[in-house]
């Protein structure tokens, strides 16, 4: 049994070491996958928001090769990933979906997620409005490159008002469930809304919903301009329960001999970059 544990470097953070994953948030998406099946068919798929690329990672050893596109994107650069496509772009610019359809020949995307958040305050309220704000930028996104049926995980911060964002996203999906991987700290707000077969309602194009270089997402409505109801998701732990509690710490085996380990990427552009060029050159003062 593992005790509880405060310590970030937790348990998955030193297998995701051990395995080569570039982060322990690879074990999320693979948690995810064996809980709704999201690779099932999957040929062409986009990963916004994704440096450093452990989502990715995962897509591109699971996906067949030969067969299947994966399309990274990210403001920050990503280290390249085999079998994958990295693309350094704005999800909020329009020539960011030009660009991706273009890598897809044309071609509609069966899968679109997002890992995405931003650097949190610490204030729940504000965290909270600016993921939900980050994720609605996705599903804009999203909705101009999914097909018919295709399905969609982005990041969410559970609060008050999530139950306005389910609302919103069950217009336009079959399914919304919210799924908590056990790779997922139980101290943390963080969850996961799984989106699967996307529709376009009647009357309601993709391109509705406009991409601008200074884009201010906005709540969808009704087509048939109902009043908004509130919607509960379904709440679903991944995971088995014979798996890692990412909340807990683990005795070392007597038989392992504990190695450091190198970081499986080490930054590609750390804020600290320009501190260490200016020192080398003898510039910074």
């Amino acid at each position: 049994m593992g005790k509880c544990s405060k310590d970030k470097r937790d348990l998955y953070y030193r297998k995701a070491k051990e395995q080569g994953w570039r982060a322990r948030s690879a074990f999320k998406l693979i948690q995810l996958d064996s809980e709704f099946h999201l690779f099932e068919g999957v040929k062409r798929v986009v990963d916004l928001c994704a440096a450093p690329g452990s989502w990715s990672q995962v897509l591109s050893q699971t996906l067949p090769p030969d067969s299947a596109t994966v399309v990274s994107v990210d403001l920050q650069p990503i280290a390249p990933l085999p079998g994958v496509i990295t693309l350094q772009a704005d999800i909020t610019h329009p020539s960011t979906l030009t660009n991706i359809l273009n890598l897809f020949g044309g071609e509609p995307a069966d899968f679109v997620c997002s890992d995405g958040a931003p650097d949190v305050t610490g204030l729940h309220d504000l965290d909270e409005y600016i993921q939900g704000q980050l994720l609605l930028s996705a599903l804009i996104l999203a909705t101009n490159l999914l097909k018919e049926g295709g399905s969609f995980v982005a990041k969410i911060f559970r609060g008050r008002d999530v139950d306005l964002l389910y609302s919103q996203l069950a217009l336009l999906f079959d399914q919304v469930t919210c799924a908590k991987p056990r790779s997922s700290r139980a101290s943390s707000l963080e969850a996961f809304i799984v989106c699967q077969g996307y529709r376009q309602r009647p009357g309601w194009r993709p391109d509705s919903l406009k991409l601008s270089s200074a884009i201010v997402p906005r709540p969808l409505t009704s087509i048939d301009d109902a009043i908004e109801e509130r919607a509960i998701a379904p709440f679903i732990a991944c995971g088995d329960l014979s798996e890692y509690d990412a909340d807990a710490t683990y005795a070392l085996e007597e038989h392992v001999k504990a190695v450091s380990l190198e970081p499986v990427q080490k930054p590609t552009a750390p804020p600290y970059k320009t501190a260490l060029e200016k020192k080398r050159n003898g510039t910074l003062r």
